[in-house]
Parts: C-alpha cells; structure tokens; sequence
C-alpha cells in the first residue's frame, strides 16, 4: 500500500483551505453555502468546514461516475440541493477532481438552475492526469499528476475503504482480498 496523504498531511490541508475560503468570504453580506459532494466528499467536507472561522450553511448533492477502479464518464445525480442558493456564495466541495466531468457539470447545473452570487470549486485531490476537459478547481489541496486509483478518507473501491482516515493506492493483492469479502457478503 502506498499512502499519498497522512492523516496529519490532511488536516494540514483542511486548515490552509478553510483558512483561504474564510478570507475570501469574510467580507461577504451573505453566510457561504458550502455544498458536499457525496459520498467520497464526505470526510473532506467535514474537516474543512469545522476548521471555517466563520458562519456558513451545509447542504448536500449525490453524483456518481465512477464503476469499480474506473471513471464511466456518465455523471448520475441522485440527490440535488434543498437550500436556496439564489444570490449566495457557494462553494462545492468535492474529493477529487480528474476528468473534470463531474465538477464541470455541477458547476453549470448549479449555475444554470440556481442563480448563485458565486461558485468557488474545492477539492482535496486534484488529478490532472485524466483531465478531459478544460477544468480547474479554484482551490486543491494536493496535486497528482499520475493515474493512480486512489482510496480512504472517502474514496472508495465498491464502497469499501471510506473510512480510513488517510488516502492511498491499494495494492493487487488488498484488491483480491477485498473482492473476496464482497463476495461473500452478498
């Protein structure tokens, strides 16, 4: 297993990121809507806006694209906003940003549908090696530039491995024994 951020390398990030948003928004005559991408977000989402120095609203979208180890390229909303965002400062928080799909997406459906003041785009991990189209988040805490399928601290393989408290690459043989236990747990 190869870890790509410690715990303590993630809280670090949480902190400079949640220190940067409340600059920006500090001044603003609106509460921020911080909206958590679920459920690899989750986690992320969490950290950051417990380390926010200031007020700001939770609210929640279900999108998925991704079967297995692969991203399908077909984005899945199963859960839209309940918040009224019209005219208020948004910022979406997601986990990682690699084709670019997803968070292209969102941005324009939110933009498009709900009328915000503003949407600021937040990632932990920023994935430029499968960027498909022209897409940059406005804030990332770690940048890689390898394929690497990642897991923990939200990111998952068939919804295993959300709940490690760092991120890594898993190697063949966690895979198997993991394969197996779905298997069986069936």
């Amino acid at each position: 297993m190869e870890t790509i951020l410690s715990s303590k390398e993630i809280k670090t990030i949480c902190k400079e990121l949640a220190d940067k948003l409340y600059d920006k928004f500090k001044s603003s005559k609106t509460i921020p809507v911080f909206i958590c991408v679920l459920k690899g977000a989750n986690p992320f989402f969490i950290d950051l806006t417990r380390a926010y120095k200031g007020p700001l609203i939770y609210d929640y979208m279900q999108l998925s694209s991704y079967s297995g180890t692969s991203t399908t390229g077909v984005i899945h909303l199963s859960k839209d906003l309940t918040e009224n965002i019209k005219g208020k400062d948004v910022v979406i928080v997601e986990d990682v940003v690699d084709t670019g799909l997803t968070l292209s997406y969102v941005k324009e459906y939110i933009k498009i549908k709900y009328m915000p003041k503003s949407i600021t785009v937040v990632c932990l991990i920023d994935k430029k090696a499968l960027r498909r189209v022209d897409f940059e988040p406005d804030y990332s805490g770690f940048v890689i530039r390898e394929n690497k399928f990642l897991m923990g601290y939200g990111l998952d393989y068939k919804e295993i491995g959300r709940n490690f408290d760092f991120v890594f690459v898993p190697d063949k043989k966690t895979v198997e024994e993991w394969e197996e236990m779905l298997k069986n747990n069936k």
